[in-house]
């Protein structure tokens, strides 16, 4: 398991480091692929302009969940960053299954293990993340965030989905996985 000392760092850090590790939420999940770091200083982030309503949790301590709703259809699962009180997190773009494919499978409509988690309201919808899970933490069931064995091979380019802050380079994921939400621009990727 995972210790919230782990999610203490810059979110880019832990964005990084999070490439490999295992993410199960009762016991469905996998590996975790892809991912995007967002603090407060971002224009693109949730935590930008400072603590209000939805991203409260963003700022409280980290290693927990934060949740929000995309486009009023996707839940989608943000892990929090940085010392309580910075507004950060990172979000889990992208999951290679390992358990629990056959509930992923019926939560997601369908059976191709490429589609079941290969971008962020996918990762949600197949894990069943949803508003009840908003600033519950990490370390604790329903969640269990293992780490990861020998440190991969991570590709880096700029998040996609969003209109500011696009040529960060926050986005992370495992080289080569076949279960990216989108090819990264390096073709090793």
């Amino acid at each position: 398991m995972i210790e919230k000392s782990f999610f203490a760092r810059s979110a880019a850090s832990v964005a990084a480091d999070l490439i490999g590790c295992a993410l199960f939420v009762d016991g469905v999940g996998g590996l975790i692929v892809e991912t995007e770091a967002y603090d407060e200083a971002d224009p693109a982030s949730h935590a930008y302009g400072g603590p209000r309503g939805r991203n409260l949790a963003m700022y409280g301590p980290p290693g927990h969940a934060y949740v929000y709703r995309s486009y009023g259809i996707h839940w989608c699962l943000n892990f929090t960053c940085e010392p309580e009180g910075d507004g950060a997190g990172v979000l889990i773009r992208a999951l290679e299954p390992t358990a629990g494919l056959d509930r992923m499978a019926a939560r997601r409509g369908l059976a191709n293990p490429l589609q079941l988690a290969s971008g962020p309201g996918k990762v949600g919808q197949a894990l069943g993340i949803d508003l009840s899970h908003y600033g519950l933490p990490l370390d604790q069931p329903p969640f269990r965030v293992e780490p990861r064995g020998a440190v991969p091979l991570v590709a880096i380019g700029p998040r996609i989905g969003i209109s500011k802050g696009i040529d960060t380079p926050w986005r992370f994921g495992l080289q080569g996985s076949p279960f990216l939400s989108k090819r990264f621009a390096d073709p090793a990727a």
